[in-house]
């Protein structure tokens, strides 16, 4: 295209855009808009056919459309939990959306009135950013092991029809009172999407990623009792477990309890977060943890971690994190303003604990290794898998993998043994 072309494609899409958010799409003229952009009416027919095929330019053209894909896969970059990816697009496209209130209202108000092609036309350009958005959202699943019970194309046009709605909702009424404010809802949207859509990925036995027909991944969905799925073990050799829990002691108290209390009582992130100070059992021969999320239990907090010992029951990470703490709150583990750690909070210092380390396969650490290396150890000290379902909240059934992999390592072991005695 000319750069006269253009430019002239440039002025029409703004008339457009302006004249259809004063007086909406039914009552603007193309001749109307021609005069705005001062091009003769005939160019805007070469350019765009008819008014409605330039509505879907002004559309797509617009900051909601425009280079979706592209701004997608540069966030790719820059994201690093689903959550925060979640939270960046539904951000990014309000944002968008809002800059061109008085032209939805217009799009919403008119559709009625428009023909089936252009409908169909319109359609095709929502399915496209809903595609954009399945690649997106399924590459960051799939980065970070996660699994949807549903496929990434539905749950991307779940998620960009209640964007719409609620802009729909937030520009043609008052007073709904359905949300505090713009970030109340961004919570509530990215809470439903990670705890009623979002779960660990399962073990390669029952599930795989495919490439599905629009070429997307698509992962078949295994069910359990606590919807929990279960991943492909992939528990951490000691010496890279030791190496966490020392960059986890440089970074502060905290951060070096939390990651004690992950490998030491292999409890889920959003088990962590929920424990209270009363929820301990701490005597000079016993540290317990009552775990009121899941699977409801109690579990030791073990002071020997792959070999290395880390204090006593009485004096350990968790225990000096507790007593370093000035506040009042109740919680665990709390946050920098002492509030109540989320789950979101943890992953993030999870993240700044294990930076520049990676797995054995050179991938990135994720807190659900710390729960699998913790099943692995278990089993490798001796216990059956009667004893490890009951702490660990899981059925016998679930932890064959690790006891598979557990015996894997024992024989390892013992064949190292008999190269010695050679």
């Amino acid at each position: 295209m000319s750069r006269t072309n253009s430019s002239t494609r440039a002025r029409l899409i703004n008339a457009a855009l302006q004249l259809f958010s004063s007086q909406g799409v039914t009552e603007t003229t193309t001749r109307q808009i021609a005069e705005l952009a001062q091009v003769n009416e005939v160019t805007l027919f070469r350019q765009f056919g008819n008014k409605q095929g330039l509505l879907l330019a002004v559309i797509e053209d617009s900051a909601v459309f425009t280079h979706l894909g592209e701004s997608l896969r540069e966030q790719l970059k820059q994201t690093t939990h689903v959550d925060e990816a979640l939270k960046n697009y539904v951000s990014d496209r309000l944002q968008a959306l809002e800059q061109i209130p008085e032209l939805l209202r217009s799009v919403v108000g008119e559709a009625g009135q428009y023909t089936l092609e252009n409908r169909r036309a319109l359609g095709r350009g929502i399915t496209q950013a809903n595609r954009d958005v399945a690649r997106y959202l399924a590459t960051v699943l799939e980065r970070e092991q996660l699994h949807t019970r549903i496929p990434p194309e539905k749950l991307a046009s779940l998620l960009n029809g209640m964007l719409f709605g609620y802009l729909v909702i937030e520009l043609t009424s008052e007073f709904h009172e359905l949300w505090d404010d713009r970030q109340d809802f961004l919570e509530s949207l990215v809470t439903l999407f990670l705890h009623g859509a979002v779960s660990p990925l399962v073990d390669s036995s029952t599930s795989s990623i495919a490439l599905n027909q629009n070429g997307l991944p698509h992962v078949l969905p295994f069910v359990r009792g606590e919807r929990e799925m279960e991943q492909k073990v992939a528990d951490l050799p000691a010496s890279l477990v030791h190496s966490i829990l020392q960059q986890a002691k440089k970074q502060g108290l905290r951060d070096y309890a939390l990651a004690y209390v992950l490998f030491g009582a292999g409890l889920r992130p959003q088990e962590v977060v929920a424990l209270e100070r009363s929820h301990q059992i701490i005597d000079a021969h016993q540290h317990l943890l009552q775990v009121t999320q899941g699977a409801v239990r109690e579990v030791p907090v073990n002071q020997w971690i792959m070999g290395k010992r880390y204090g006593s029951y009485t004096r350990n990470p968790l225990s000096q994190w507790l007593r370093s703490r000035k506040d009042d709150q109740s919680a665990l583990f709390v946050n920098d303003a002492g509030q109540r750690m989320s789950e979101e909070e943890l992953r993030a210092s999870w993240q700044e604990f294990t930076s520049g380390l990676l797995t054995p396969e050179g991938q990135p650490l994720s807190p659900w290794q710390a729960r699998q290396t913790w099943c692995v150890e278990m089993l490798m000290k001796g216990i059956d898998l009667e004893d490890l379902s009951i702490l660990s909240g899981w059925d016998s059934k679930q932890l064959q993998p690790y006891a598979h992999r557990a015996r894997e390592k024992a024989a390892l072991e013992r064949a190292l043994r008999l190269d010695h005695k050679v």
